[in-house]
């Protein structure tokens, strides 16, 4: 059994003066997939036992940026989707495993005014592409934070945030598209139901206190990993960034 973690930290570093190691330690996670690490290469010295880690650094100082720690030595890594026009920010580490790929992304938001909503349409054609890309090999695994709740049992406040980033039409169009293209919202397919239960926060309005969240963070799957989908779930109980982690644990 693979037990997969994944956490828009918000900055690794001040993750890390709110107690990160001993929640990486409590998650004891095999795959260990970071978001929004904010950080340039020699800022931060972490190390885990038995953990090998992989850094995405975006070119901008304190921005973007995706790590992962894993246990198992993966056959290849591989950074970014080969497009330069997206490979700036530091947002994807793939790693090619035995049996699948896993795929860490941070996917860009579309900003306030939406004033990035057309990079973002296409940063999703492409980032699609290249999943496909790569499941034409073997089945893939993605993970991360993809900035955007798929359907308005995803957030609390579904009628007010109707055309704002992360809840437009374009953006849960284009999420659509990736499960009608293969591939499995993990999350749903285990609670298709369930209510209330969110990723992220607004740092205003005591938003977590309230429980007023969105659904942002996923796990997704090739279609073909379903029968292999053990459990997923979302740490609402761990604190340290206005993100809380996913998880899933794949029978493989």
């Amino acid at each position: 059994m693979l037990k997969l973690i994944s956490w828009n930290v918000n900055g690794l570093r001040a993750c890390c003066d709110k107690g990160f190691a001993d929640m990486f330690r409590q998650l004891d996670a095999d795959f260990f997939c970071l978001q929004e690490t904010k950080m340039q290469a020699g800022q931060l010295d972490l190390q885990f036992d038995g953990y090998r880690s992989y850094w995405n650094y975006a070119e901008k100082k304190g921005y973007s940026g995706t790590a992962i720690f894993t246990r198992h030595q993966p056959l290849n890594a591989t950074y970014g989707m080969n497009r330069e026009e997206h490979d700036r920010e530091g947002r994807i580490i793939t790693l090619e495993m035995e049996a699948f790929f896993l795929v860490n992304v941070y996917t860009p938001n579309s900003q306030d005014g939406l004033r990035r909503l057309d990079y973002r349409m296409a940063w999703e054609d492409d980032f699609l592409a290249y999943l496909k890309q790569l499941e034409a090999r073997k089945p893939v695994v993605v993970c991360g934070d993809l900035n955007v709740a798929h359907q308005e049992i995803d957030l609390k406040n579904p009628k007010t945030n109707r055309k704002n980033a992360g809840f437009t039409d374009e953006e849960r169009q284009k999420f659509s598209s990736l499960l009608a293209a293969g591939f499995t919202d993990t999350f749903r397919y285990f609670y298709p139901d369930r209510k209330d239960i969110y990723s992220w926060w607004s740092y205003r309005f005591k938003a977590r206190e309230k429980n007023a969240g969105w659904r942002i963070d996923y796990f997704l799957v090739s279609a073909s990993l379903n029968g292999k989908l053990a459990d997923a779930r979302i740490h609402t109980e761990i604190y340290g960034s206005d993100h809380c982690p996913v998880e899933l644990l794949l029978d493989i």
